[in-house]
């Protein structure tokens, strides 16, 4: 049985290796000449970690990223509203996250994936369902393949999902991003804290991803499809957050204009079914969070980790609908709080009660729903 992957990306490829260990039959397509993702970020909490672990590249993914031993949500002063020790995280699962720059990790998984098996300049344009119960797939330089399961790793925008399901939606945030990565030295305290910095409606996140080296990001509300800033970007994040701790004004002074990347946050309004018929969504293509949990990522690399064993148990059958099974109720819940967090970041009224709940709930129960998200079925 042959699996079709479409998309090179962080889900994609960790799909890719999973099935490599398990000696799943595939091939991976990515419509980029070259992969070359650049300018940001991404979290590696310990769901992730697990999966990457059973896939024999833990080790570089730590020596490559950083260790995130404390996640702080603080005022703009850095004074905290919450502040999490993640020692107990390390006691239970044996490491805490990283944060890594994209670019590194998806270089990373690229480089453990047989060349023949991967197929680059290789867009997705359209599939057809054949009387024999095959897919064929058409790319964009007209070339076809034709394969048993299709799987769309194609991301947020995945072209497979507007063909299979032309009515799933995406839904704006009514937040506006930009990211950053600059070479920046943080202070000692600050090189294995993750942390995010909420004022009047803005706020701003930091954390190391390799030696001196700081991915940042600055969400405020905007309108969708904001044309590009007349005025140089960089100015207008300095005067956003001129009230802020300087060690924020200090890092957006410090990229370079071409390194930062706006973009509006957007999820996608929840499926009943990620599949139909021989074809299945996986990660944010079927489930697209926004990144108020940092779990955009973790939840693509554990779609790939569940995927790879329903259907290493299942050889010969359609595993779909039982990957959904054991998939849904835990994205679920993470988009669905992804978005109330993000809401609750940017409220204009009633900031000090918010403030309030943020420094009194208890650490008990904070520390029960992280072990929780974190878990994987052994």
């Amino acid at each position: 049985m042959m699996y079709t992957i479409i998309g090179a990306g962080i889900g994609g490829l960790t799909t890719a290796l999973a099935f490599e260990k398990k000696g799943i039959e595939y091939q991976i397509f990515e419509k980029a000449p070259v992969l070359n993702e650049v300018g940001a970020g991404i979290w590696l909490a310990p769901n992730a970690l697990q999966v990457l672990e059973s896939l024999g590249v833990l080790d570089e993914v730590q020596s490559l990223g950083n260790s995130i031993d404390r996640i702080t949500i603080g005022k703009q002063d850095l004074s905290p509203l919450s502040d999490s020790s993640q020692d107990f995280i390390k006691d239970i699962f044996g490491y805490t996250t990283v944060a890594i720059h994209r670019a590194a990790l998806q270089k990373l998984l690229f480089s453990k994936i047989p060349k023949e098996k991967i197929f680059l300049n290789k867009g997705f344009e359209s599939f057809k369902e054949l009387a024999s119960k095959k897919i064929e797939i058409t790319f964009n330089d007209n070339s076809k393949t034709e394969t048993d399961f299709l799987i769309a790793a194609d991301g947020i925008n995945s072209k497979v999902r507007k063909q299979l399901f032309p009515e799933s939606s995406k839904r704006y945030s009514g937040q506006t991003c930009w990211r950053g990565v600059t070479n920046y030295t943080l202070n000692e305290e600050h090189l294995h804290q993750g942390f995010e910095l909420w004022g009047n409606k803005i706020r701003f996140g930091i954390s190391k991803v390799a030696k001196d080296k700081v991915y940042w990001f600055a969400v405020a509300l905007s309108k969708e499809n904001q044309k590009k800033e007349v005025t140089l970007v960089k100015g207008k994040l300095l005067k956003m957050f001129a009230e802020f701790h300087p060690l924020i004004t200090d890092l957006i002074s410090n990229t370079e204009e071409s390194q930062i990347i706006k973009s509006d946050i957007h999820d996608l309004k929840p499926l009943k079914k990620w599949y139909k018929n021989n074809i299945c969504l996986l990660g944010d293509a079927g489930h697209a969070t926004t990144p108020n949990m940092g779990q955009g990522g973790a939840q693509a690399i554990e779609d790939a980790f569940y995927l790879s064993n329903v259907i290493a148990d299942n050889k010969d059958g359609n595993v779909f609908e039982l990957f959904q099974q054991k998939r849904q109720n835990k994205v679920n819940l993470v988009v669905n709080q992804s978005w109330t967090t993000g809401k609750m970041a940017h409220w204009k009224y009633g900031q000090s009660i918010r403030n309030f709940i943020l420094k009194n709930v208890p650490k008990s129960i904070i520390n029960k729903k992280m072990i929780e998200l974190y878990q994987l079925e052994k």
